[in-house]
């Protein structure tokens, strides 16, 4: 008998990595398949223990993936450079991105 490898879907599923500001001012870097739920779910308490006691978040920044590997290992990327370099990404996207983080952040829970 062969034992293939089970096709994970979300292989192919686009995904996103983002970064929010937390009202401390930090900025945590994740990633999401739906930017929108995982907002909601930050600024609920839920999206992660380090955003948990930094409430609320605002999405300042995002990129679109084609699948969950490539929007992780630029997760990675992102954590492992300095907060400078981070404020210098979060400028240099395009103005598109800006206005629906502004959007996203206003919308009411």
């Amino acid at each position: 008998m062969i034992n293939a490898k089970k096709h994970d879907i979300t292989e192919d599923k686009q995904a996103y990595t983002y970064m929010v500001e937390c009202s401390d001012g930090s900025l945590y870097t994740g990633w999401t398949y739906d930017l929108q739920k995982r907002m909601k779910a930050h600024n609920s308490g839920t999206g992660s223990k380090y955003t948990r006691s930094r409430l609320p978040v605002r999405l300042v920044y995002y990129e679109l993936h084609s699948n969950k590997i490539g929007a992780m290992q630029r997760e990675y990327a992102i954590k492992h450079i300095t907060r400078a370099d981070k404020l210098k990404l979060i400028d240099s996207q395009p103005a598109e991105n800006t206005v629906y983080c502004v959007s996203l952040t206003n919308k009411k829970k």
